[in-house]
């Protein structure tokens, strides 16, 4: 029988937020990775590729120009 990981939700993020780094300012230091920016003004989500998080725009405009 092979165990399967509980799928978490994405973070939900606002423009306030960015620009968006992994690890963010909250996440426990412990099991960091080094810091990496992630683009997610381009699409409204992004993934990174150290740790797999997951991260939303919430309220992503494709038009945005700037905060």
């Amino acid at each position: 029988m092979t165990e399967t990981r509980p799928v978490k939700a994405p973070r939900q993020v606002t423009y306030d937020d960015l620009p968006l780094h992994c690890p963010t300012d909250d996440m426990s230091l412990w099991d960091s990775h080094p810091r990496v920016f992630l683009p997610i003004e381009q699409t409204g989500h992004a993934k990174c590729p150290y740790c797999g998080a997951e991260y939303v725009l919430k309220d992503w405009n494709p038009h945005h120009t700037g905060h």
